[in-house]
């Protein structure tokens, strides 16, 4: 399995949720359920990330550890956030989603550590 694949890939995916997201706190519905937005294993990245397709020695290493905390700690801002828009909380959905929420903040954390993996896992240019 390519990984740095998977990786650009999810940071694609993850940032189409600031989209979603929106979209909650203006209808006050999700076309995913609350349970799914909150687990880390459900979205494509985190079967990935947590399936059989990475090696051991890749689910020990310092970039592994930080992007599945990071990730989890994704989903649980997104469902937290998704959570106040279904309740019709707009104001209270709208401030975690903005640039000061927690969600901006883990979700800037989460790209950085994913492109830093990313550059791992890329070969050095041959000069």
């Amino acid at each position: 399995m390519n990984q740095v694949k998977e990786i650009d890939d999810a940071i694609a995916a993850h940032g189409l949720w600031k989209t979603r997201l929106k979209n909650a706190i203006a209808t006050g519905k999700t076309e995913i359920p609350l349970p799914t937005i909150r687990s880390n294993d459900q979205c494509a990245f985190g079967k990935w990330l947590h399936g059989q397709t990475l090696s051991a020695g890749d689910k020990t290493s310092e970039h592994y550890k930080t992007v599945a905390n990071l990730h989890a700690k994704f989903h649980q801002a997104a469902a937290k956030i998704a959570e106040l828009a279904v309740a019709g909380k707009k104001a209270d959905a709208e401030k975690q989603l903005s640039s000061e929420g927690e969600f901006a903040k883990i979700s800037g954390e989460l790209t950085m550590a994913m492109l830093a993996w990313k550059k791992s896992q890329t070969p050095a240019p041959v000069r």
